[in-house]
């Protein structure tokens, strides 16, 4: 039933997708349109998914604005699959952002070793009341956690993303190649 749903709501999406050949016709993107215009890089194969998904994650995480260009980008001399890039973006969107920011924080900070104590410093800078003396190297402390986190996490995502979507990718298709018909299993006449 949702499946019915999704297809119905995708083929109202496709006028306002852009195709490959509009893509080559743009004319922002008339210096690299001959990269854009290749075949392979918009088939769904083995190789180009896992691709994909890993330049998904890796561009997704790496920089909060502009992720769809630079997986789109990076696709080329890879020849990963760039709808496929594009769309993994959207695990880091607005709604999603807090809750990674989150998680890259308390990455960073474990990967860096900041516990508690070292922040210390700036909480008690700022009861003193002595403003002036307050650092930013304390700021720039979680901040730069939450930077290094967000490295760790697109490094990692990225393998582990090109790893399961590459273990999915043969699954289903050894799933599909044992559903097709003629490839029933033979039976051994009993002896």
């Amino acid at each position: 039933m949702a499946t019915g749903k999704l297809k119905t709501w995708l083929k109202g999406q496709r006028p306002k997708m852009p195709t490959r050949e509009e893509m080559v016709r743009n004319k922002y993107l008339a210096p690299i349109a001959h990269r854009f215009g290749h075949s392979e890089l918009w088939r769904f194969t083995r190789r180009s998914v896992p691709r994909g998904v890993a330049l998904g994650l890796f561009a997704g995480f790496i920089i909060p604005l502009g992720q769809i260009f630079l997986a789109a980008f990076l696709a080329l001399p890879l020849r990963a699959n760039v709808p496929v890039a594009a769309l993994i973006t959207f695990v880091t969107n607005p709604f999603t952002l807090p809750f990674w920011l989150v998680i890259a924080n308390k990455v960073g900070r474990f990967m860096l070793k900041l516990d508690a104590a070292a922040g210390g410093t700036a909480t008690a800078e700022i009861s003193s009341g002595r403003w002036r003396d307050f650092g930013w190297f304390q700021v720039l402390e979680g901040v730069g956690a939450t930077a290094f986190g967000f490295v760790v996490l697109s490094i990692v995502s990225a393998a582990l993303g090109y790893f399961l979507s590459g273990v999915l990718w043969r699954f289903l298709v050894a799933r599909k190649w044992t559903r097709r018909p003629g490839r029933t299993k033979v039976l051994k006449p009993a002896e």
